[in-house]
This record gives C-alpha cells, sequence and structure tokens, in this order.
C-alpha cells in the first residue's frame, strides 16, 4: 500500500489525448515503496512542482495537495517528460532509502541453482556478484559508500539499483520482479 507519490509530471489542462469537454489536472507521480504508477487528482488551490513528495494514503486529513488517487498507470503511459524525470526520481528514492536497498546486497538469495537475485541487477555479472557475496561473509555492508569500497567493481550500487527498478517498471513482462510490485 502506497502512502507516499513523488511528482514525476504535472498537467494543469490534464492530458492533451483526453477529449472530454471538461479536462481536469492531473498529476502522474510514482510510489516511493513500492513504485507504482499514478494518475493522481490535484486540488484546486494546490502549488505542484516535479519531485514533490505527495500523500496518497487513506487519511483524507493528511491529503494536502491530491484530493485522489485516478487510477493506476503503466509506464507507456506516462508522458514524455514523465519518463525523461522517472531515473532521476527513483535515484532521489534510492538515496533516501540506503538502508532498504543496503539489506538488499546483504540478503540477497539465489533465485534458481545457476541464478542469483544479484545478476538482475544491470552492470553485475557473476563475478561481481561472487565478490559481493564473498565479502557479506565477512561482514553485512554498512551504506553504499562501504559497498562501493569493499567491492570495486562496483562503483555506484545506488545508480545500479535505481536503473533495476526503472528497467521493471519499463518492462510489465519481466520474469523476476525484485522491487517493483505488479
Amino acid at each position: 500500500m502506497e502512502d507516499y507519490a513523488l511528482v514525476l509530471d504535472y498537467l494543469p489542462q490534464g492530458l492533451p489525448t483526453d477529449k472530454s469537454f471538461k479536462k481536469e489536472p492531473l498529476v502522474l507521480a510514482v510510489g516511493d515503496s513500492e513504485f507504482k504508477l499514478f494518475e493522481l487528482v490535484p486540488k484546486s488551490d494546490a502549488i505542484i512542482t516535479i519531485g514533490d513528495r505527495v500523500y496518497i494514503g487513506k487519511d483524507p486529513e493528511l491529503r494536502d495537495k491530491i484530493i485522489h488517487v485516478k487510477r493506476r498507470i503503466g509506464y507507456e503511459e506516462l508522458t514524455a517528460a514523465a519518463q525523461a524525470e522517472l531515473p532521476f526520481i527513483l535515484l532521489d528514492i534510492v538515496n533516501a532509502e540506503e538502508e532498504r536497498f543496503v539489506k538488499f546486497f546483504n540478503e540477497a538469495q539465489s533465485i534458481t541453482t545457476r541464478f542469483h537475485m544479484l545478476e538482475l541487477i544491470p552492470g553485475l555479472g557473476k563475478k561481481t556478484m561472487w565478490a559481493i557475496v564473498e565479502e557479506r561473509k565477512k561482514g553485512p555492508f554498512l551504506n553504499y559508500a562501504d559497498i562501493s569500497k569493499r567491492v570495486t567493481t562496483v562503483k555506484q550500487p545506488q545508480k545500479l539499483i535505481a536503473k533495476r527498478i526503472e528497467d521493471e517498471l519499463a518492462d510489465p513482462n519481466q520474469k523476476y520482479r525484485i522491487f517493483v510490485s505488479r
């Protein structure tokens, strides 16, 4: 259940493809915990900028900028501006929740006898995966800097995680999903 979302695009005149007579403003956003994509209806007096973190949870008292969630959408329904903004917003989320994603590096398991969860991360092959597994046997990783320092082939783990999330959002037919809910 998503309680907060980050704004990817704000459309004060609604979608240009919408042919209805009365167009309502729309906000395109991504949830910050399950990475679901949403169309949101903003309040008429709300000042919304790209990158804003807005409350979309059940409690109407806490909703200061959003009236309601209109619907969930797919990656292909995002505007070009929202698709361009997505990698930066995802990187912000991954940086803000460092503990959660470092925990992934510490606890990732094998999916099959020949395939490991770490291999799903773009840029990580078998050698790097084994280097991470060997390093975490010595002790858990503490943060992104610790991962980069102990596994020299991984320069910016937060960017790799953000790229994986973007790949999962862009391709709904992926067999394995690590971060994005269905």
